[in-house]
């Protein structure tokens, strides 16, 4: 049995997110450690002031620092972020952490994200930092509901959480996370019906076009993709609109969780090179990312084993079999959904 970290929780009004950089030394190293045995604790401290606030961190690890850790076994799915070069380009950035940060009250991510930087502020390098907010109906600033077809209940634990083909590592998950800035000019003066073609469903109602009324390139043909046996392999959004009007910033914070990262690559492949190669995603003619990161999320478990010091896996009592994972991934061949 595993409990795992809020990956799969309810989405909320607002979040921040803390991309980290820790620094290169043994103190930095051992402060993560410190922090990572102290950081249920600190979520709990804040969040006892009022419990109808919410209040979830969840804390991802990126491939290098995953290494500097020496945790005596490596995630099947863990690896840098890789760069997509296609018609549009989506780059890969730094960051050794991930920090989401969630509640219903700015007030209580700002009052834990402001504790954390206490305690790593001095060991690490701040690589982004985004505040984002839910956008009246749940909508992106592009005015689109966003998370739609998010999986709910058991599909939704399934979808996020990794299990017997990574058993060591169970009740871990993957996160993807980019950041888009969006060119509001051009997309306010495209026409509501070719924005819908771009997205696939109506603005107004949100309602879904019917598969031979949907554009091949749009975004949620794109992105639906399926195994080899034509089962939808789902993931979570929990993207959150940011911005500053006086900079006229205007974005969306993408951030995906799954059971293995693959499903999320194959996604943002077929975004930015298309499906075939040439029929992209047309959000990018407005939408552009500047940051890129994948991380695992340990269990709870294998967050305080880090804390503690401990290897991830325990040695295999005598005669029971090694309990360490064993080959390649093998998350099997991917095909695209209708």
């Amino acid at each position: 049995m595993f409990s795992s970290q809020p990956v799969d929780g309810d989405l909320t009004a607002n979040a921040i997110f803390l991309t980290l950089s820790l620094h290169g030394d043994d103190a930095a190293l051992q402060a993560f450690r410190d922090f990572c045995a102290d950081l249920p604790g600190l979520i709990r401290a804040v969040g006892f002031r009022n419990a109808g606030a919410g209040l979830s961190c969840v804390l991802g690890i990126g491939d290098g620092l995953w290494d500097r850790l020496a945790m005596g076994a490596h995630p099947q799915g863990l690896h840098p972020f890789r760069e997509i070069a296609g018609v549009h380009r989506a780059p890969a950035t730094a960051g050794d952490i991930l920090l989401h940060i969630r509640a219903t009250r700015p007030d209580f991510c700002f009052e834990l994200a402001t504790q954390i930087m206490r305690r790593l502020g001095s060991v690490a390098t701040v690589e982004d930092e985004t505040q984002g907010f839910k956008f009246f109906d749940n909508r992106d600033l592009l005015g689109f509901v966003d998370g739609t077809e998010n999986p709910a209940g058991a599909d939704r634990s399934s979808a996020v959480l990794i299990g017997d083909e990574d058993a060591g590592f169970a009740g871990g998950s993957y996160v993807i996370v980019q950041k888009y800035l969006h060119d509001m000019a051009r997309w306010e003066a495209m026409s509501t019906e070719a924005q819908e073609q771009v997205i696939g469903r109506h603005k107004l109602s949100d309602i879904e076009f019917p598969d031979a009324e949907k554009a091949s390139h749009a975004h949620n043909v794109l992105t639906n993709i399926n195994d080899a046996e034509g089962n939808q392999l789902q993931i979570l959004r929990d993207n959150m609109p940011f911005g500053s009007p006086a900079r006229c910033e205007f974005g969306t914070y993408f951030i995906g969780y799954a059971c293995e990262p693959g499903r999320i690559e194959t996604m943002l492949t077929n975004m930015f090179v298309g499906l075939p190669p040439g029929n992209y995603d047309r959000i990018l003619d407005v939408s552009t990312p500047v940051t890129g990161a994948l991380f695992f999320v340990p269990s709870a478990g294998l967050l305080d084993r880090i804390g503690a010091g401990q290897p991830a896996l325990p040695p295999a009592a005598p005669n029971e079999p090694d309990p360490r994972p064993q080959g390649s991934l093998g998350i099997g061949s991917l095909k695209q959904g209708n």
